[in-house]
């Protein structure tokens, strides 16, 4: 594969947000004269670049990839300076097929459309390939082929034409792309060669026939040499500039203070003294004896202080709980008095008066949301895990991404991964957990449940490979509310709806609440819009399930069964383009797992609402 690429100054630039979701080791991309792969980050450069501290974040990272050692840096930067070093990411040329433009061929049927498949060895120069056609010569422009192959495991490659259209029969005369209609489908072109052998491009994307032949490993992101062993994979057809190319895999947390990190710090600050402590009893005799163990300790329970030093005995991280289980653990104990409203560092947040909440309570629509907090201030760090193609992997309902998924490697051996960090502000609302519990029990819902159940069985079946799980009803009913509430805030706050993103916490146990937040990479912070709109978010909310309660789409969309073959919109209950989808940067779980009928009451009226709206 050609490297050259990488030497040549870019005609236009990309945001550093978009290396790590659109663009990062693996992702093809068109450059004026061909398309080209994203290298992996051993060819990264390392000027520009700064470290990003997340601690949180890092241990989670060190799981998943499997390491011992890791940092979090942000994506180099050109430094558009002649005089130092070629700056920036390393590109390698991909595909190496090219398609000619349409050549009139000899006896050819008036309809038929005829380009010359070439290799950039054959090439004269950047895109221009050499005909001869008899006595004459004529300079044909080129374009990259938009057709490669690659399999599950994230391998990619060229398609080998040759064995495509002859098998493993030996043959290399020249291969011609016949369009034989005017739509582009696959079933009206044709791979010919002139030994008069053809194959249509269908059979390249059926499933059961495996025209491609086996996936040999490739990796030309990390060297075009490069195999991985053991792929046992068959080839798919992927069209280049497909969105199911390239699916980044993100792991973000926010920076929230964990409501136990005070007692960390002062467990390990007389952690001498504790280090034999088993029990409450010996707890007690310990505090007794001395005086600074006792002060150290003084306003914390004795069972969280003796489950700290069995954390520390065990030799467990910091990082034992989930993602979502800090946030939500920080959010809902935020306060709004001197000692705990002060602003620290990343975050600064303040809980709603509870003389305001009380009156708020009144409302019928507002009485299972026990807190409002206002995030004047947060900071949301994402990294680069890894990437998939065909298919999605999202974090799980938790906020963790699961270590059993089969990712592509970002290096051949990762020291450090791309992350940046968003500075915003957001809004939280949390949801009594006995309200929702009790909600879940019924006999409705769990109905409802077992529907959306049978439709995801009816997905997997299209998906055997997948890790996928179906989270239940009080997930799915939270992450249709966050929708909902963000289409009503955004005609407000001054943020378009595609701006604001969520963050749905559905852990029995732990807690139920909803954060809606927005950031900029760019910025430090942002203008005061939702915390704004939050000040009257019972209005929004009110304003929200109005909007759900009736479908421009109704009654088809609230009548929708979810293991319908016909809609193939096996992953969603009621819900659609005229009610909860919205953009898939916003959603955690990619516009998959939504139904309107679990928050409200719609058209078929089946019982399973959460919200009751009876007065409003």
């Amino acid at each position: 594969m050609n490297k050259q690429t990488s030497k040549k100054k870019p005609h236009g630039k990309i945001r550093r947000s978009q290396v790590i979701t659109t663009f990062g080791p693996g992702a093809m991309l068109d450059l004026p004269h061909y398309s080209v792969l994203v290298g992996g980050l051993d060819g990264w450069s390392d000027a520009g670049t700064e470290e990003i501290h997340e601690p949180r974040l890092v241990e989670k990272l060190k799981v998943i990839l499997d390491v011992q050692h890791l940092r979090l840096r942000t994506p180099p930067v050109d430094l558009d300076d002649p005089a130092v070093t070629t700056t920036g990411i390393n590109v390698w040329q991909f595909p190496e097929w090219f398609v000619t433009e349409v050549v009139k061929v000899p006896n050819q049927p008036p309809n038929v459309r005829s380009r010359m498949l070439v290799h950039r060895r054959q090439l004269q120069g950047k895109s221009v390939f050499d005909y001869k056609d008899g006595p004459k010569s004529k300079k044909l422009p080129v374009v990259p082929v938009r057709f490669v192959r690659a399999c599950r495991n994230g391998h990619i490659g060229d398609i080998l034409w040759n064995y495509f259209v002859h098998g493993n029969s030996a043959c290399n005369r020249q291969m011609w792309i016949d369009e034989t209609g005017t739509s582009a489908d696959l079933s009206e072109l044709l791979v010919r060669c002139e030994c008069g052998v053809q194959r249509r491009m269908s059979d390249a994307a059926a499933k059961d026939r495996h025209a491609l032949g086996m996936c040999d490993g490739g990796q030309p992101w990390l060297s075009p040499a490069l195999k991985a062993p053991g792929c046992r994979e068959h080839n798919r057809l992927l069209i280049r500039t497909a969105s199911n190319s390239y699916f980044a895999q993100l792991l973000s947390v926010i920076s929230l203070p964990e409501n136990d990190e005070e007692l960390v710090r002062r467990v390990g600050h007389v952690w001498h003294f504790l280090q034999p402590v088993k029990d409450a009893q010996a707890l007690a005799m310990v505090k007794s004896f001395y005086t600074d163990v006792a002060s150290s300790l003084e306003g914390f329970a004795d069972e969280n202080v003796l489950a700290e030093i069995e954390r520390r005995r065990s030799g467990s991280g910091p990082s034992v709980k989930s993602v979502k289980q800090v946030e939500i653990e920080t959010l809902s104990t935020v306060k709004n008095d001197g000692d705990h409203d002060k602003p620290n560092g990343d975050f600064f947040a303040r809980s709603s008066p509870p003389e305001k909440w009380k009156d708020l309570l009144k409302r019928p629509w507002m009485q299972n949301i026990c807190n409002v907090v206002l995030v004047h201030r947060l900071r949301e760090v994402a990294a680069l895990a890894g990437f998939t193609r065909f298919e999605a992997a999202s974090p799980d309902v938790t906020g963790e991404l699961d270590i059993e998924v089969q990712r592509a490697p970002l290096a051949r051996e990762v020291t450090w991964v791309p992350a940046i960090e968003n500075k915003g502000e957001g809004i939280f609302l949390q949801f009594q957990d006995e309200a929702i519990d009790a909600w879940y029990a019924k006999d409705t819902v769990k109905h409802r449940e077992q529907s959306l159940r049978a439709g995801f069985e009816t997905w997997r079946q299209e998906h055997p490979g997948s890790e996928r799980e179906l989270p239940d009803a009080r997930y799915i009913m939270l992450h249709s509310f966050s929708h909902l509430l963000i289409t009503a805030i955004s005609i407000e706050c001054g943020y378009s709806a595609s701006s604001i993103r969520e963050r749905v916490y559905a852990l029995p146990g732990v807690g139920y609440g909803v954060l809606l937040f927005t950031g900029s990479p760019d910025a430090e912070g942002t203008l005061g819009g939702l915390v704004e709109v939050g000040r009257r978010i019972h209005l929004h909310v009110k304003s929200a399930l109005e909007m759900a309660r009736l479908c421009s789409n109704d009654p088809v969309c609230a009548e929708h069964d979810p293991k319908d073959e016909h809609e193939r919109r096996f992953l969603q209950g009621a819900a659609c383009h005229g009610c909860l989808l919205i953009a898939e940067t916003s959603c955690e779980q990619h516009n998959d797992f939504l139904d309107r009928s679990l928050v409200v009451s719609t058209v078929e009226n089946n019982g399973t609402e959460f919200f009751q709206l009876d007065g409003i």
